[in-house]
């Protein structure tokens, strides 16, 4: 399995009516998030301990909640707020 991130539950639910230029900002960080996971929790679909829970990011007009779950080796992105 490789380290990924989605949008959850649905990209149309969570992003909603956001420019696609803020969109954009999301997922440029997205990755970042996903790059830093990979990095940080080797051992991925083993991982025993309790994960880091959710998380605020901000971006350039606004901000969106993660979830890392490195069971799943997983960012899911939960919700973003455009301002």
């Amino acid at each position: 399995m490789t380290w990924r991130w989605e949008y959850d539950p649905s990209q149309e639910y969570v992003i909603g009516g956001a420019p696609p230029a803020f969109v954009a900002e999301v997922e440029k960080k997205a990755d970042e998030l996903v790059r830093a996971a990979s990095a940080k929790y080797l051992d991925g679909t083993t991982y025993q301990d309790i994960g880091p829970g959710a998380a605020m990011q901000p971006v350039p007009g606004g901000m969106f909640l993660y979830l890392v779950v490195p069971r799943h080796e997983c960012v899911y992105i939960r919700q973003i707020q455009y301002l």
